[in-house]
C-alpha cells in the first residue's frame, strides 16, 4: 500500500526525544525518507549527544530510511548543512518541520540575558535559520524546473505559552509566539512558488513539560503500542503533522493547529473583539471613563 509522504524527504529537527521523535517516526511510517536531526544536549541546552542514531535505527527497523544529523539549528552553518543533507542523501528536499527546542524556566527577576538568548537563539532563531535554507533550495529549485512551483512543506511548532503566555517563561513564550508569526509571514512570501507553512501547537507530556507538569514518568513515541492511545503522549499532534506535509494539504497555509487529546482546534490570532470609536481624537483625561465602561468591563466568556 502506497504511503501518502512516499517519494518525499524531511528534516525534523529537535527528532531524538518527545514530540520531534513522534514526528519523524510518523512522517518514516507514511513513506517519508527522514533528517532527524538532534543536538543530542540536555532540556536546558547543555551538552551533546548521538540519540538520533536511536531514532533512525527504530526507522530502519520498521523498514524505512533515516540519516542522522548531529547539527546545532542556532548555527548557520550547520542548519544550512543540515537542510542540504536530504538532497546530499536522496536528491530531493520537501518536508521542513521545526520542533527542536529547549527550556530555561525563571520568573524574569531571576532570569539571566543567557537564559534568555539561549531559548530565544534555539526556538526562534534556529528555526528562521532552517526556515531560510529551506526557502532559498525552493526558490532555485523553481527558477531551474521551468514550472516556478515546487513541493515544499514547512510545519514550525509554537505552544500554548506562545498563544496565552505563561508564568516564568518569558524567554521561550516570546519565541514560540514569533514562531506563529513567522509562519504567517512566510505563508505569505512562499506562496508563489507552492510552498505551504503552517504551525503545530502541540500538547503533551514531554522532557520539556514534565517539570512544571509534575509527570511522574515521559514516555517517548516508541513506548507506546500501535494501537495504545494516551491523550497526553507525544503521538498526538503528529498525525497531523504528517497530514500537513502531504499532498493532501496544498490549500492549507498561514494556520495554526492546535491537537490537544481528543480535540483539534483551529487556532485564531489577535483580533478586534470590540471596537470605539471617536471623531474628535482621544482625551487621556476621559478616555478611562469609556473603557471602563464599554471595553474592560464587559469581557468575552473564560477571558482572564
Amino acid at each position: 500500500m502506497a504511503g501518502m509522504l512516499d517519494g518525499k524527504v524531511a528534516l525534523v529537527t529537535g527528532a531524538g526525544h518527545g514530540i520531534g521523535r513522534s514526528h519523524a517516526l510518523e512522517l518514516a511510517k507514511h513513506g517519508a525518507k527522514v533528517v532527524v536531526n538532534d543536538l543530542g544536549g540536555s532540556h536546558t541546552g547543555e551538552g551533546t549527544g548521538r540519540v538520533a542514531d536511536e531514532v533512525v535505527a527504530i526507522i530502519k527497523a520498521r523498514g524505512g530510511e533515516a540519516v542522522a544529523d548531529f547539527g546545532d539549528v542556532s548555527n548557520e552553518a550547520q542548519a544550512d548543512a543540515m537542510v542540504r543533507r536530504g538532497v546530499e542523501e536522496w536528491g530531493r528536499f520537501d518536508i521542513l518541520v521545526n520542533n527542536a527546542g529547549i527550556v530555561r524556566d525563571k520568573t524574569i527577576w531571576n532570569m539571566t540575558v543567557e537564559d534568555f538568548d539561549m531559548v530565544i537563539a534555539v526556538h526562534l532563531k534556529g528555526s528562521w535559520l532552517t526556515c531560510r535554507s529551506a526557502a532559498r533550495h525552493w526558490r532555485e529549485e523553481a527558477k531551474a524546473n521551468g514550472t516556478g512551483k515546487v513541493y515544499g512543506r514547512i510545519i514550525n511548532t509554537t505552544s500554548g505559552a506562545g498563544l496565552t503566555g505563561n508564568f516564568g517563561q518569558s524567554n521561550y513564550a516570546p519565541a514560540k509566539a514569533a514562531l506563529a508569526s513567522l509562519s504567517q509571514t512566510l505563508s505569505l512570501e512562499l506562496a508563489s512558488i507552492g510552498v505551504t507553512v503552517n504551525t503545530i501547537s502541540p500538547g503533551a507530556i514531554t522532557r520539556l513539560s514534565a517539570a512544571f507538569s509534575k509527570a511522574d514518568s515521559v514516555r517517548e513515541a516508541d513506548d507506546y503500542a500501535d494501537d495504545e492511545w494516551d491523550p497526553t503522549g507525544p503521538r498526538v499532534s503528529s498525525p497531523v503533522v504528517a497530514w500537513l506535509a502531504s499532498d493532501e494539504s496544498a490549500h492549507v497555509s498561514g494556520m495554526c493547529l492546535r491537537p490537544l487529546g481528543e480535540k483539534l482546534h483551529l487556532m485564531k490570532g489577535w483580533s478586534e473583539e470590540r471596537t470605539i470609536t471617536t471623531k474628535k481624537g482621544w482625551d487621556a483625561t476621559t478616555l478611562g471613563r469609556v473603557l471602563g465602561t464599554d471595553i474592560f468591563c464587559t469581557r468575552t466568556p473564560g477571558m482572564r
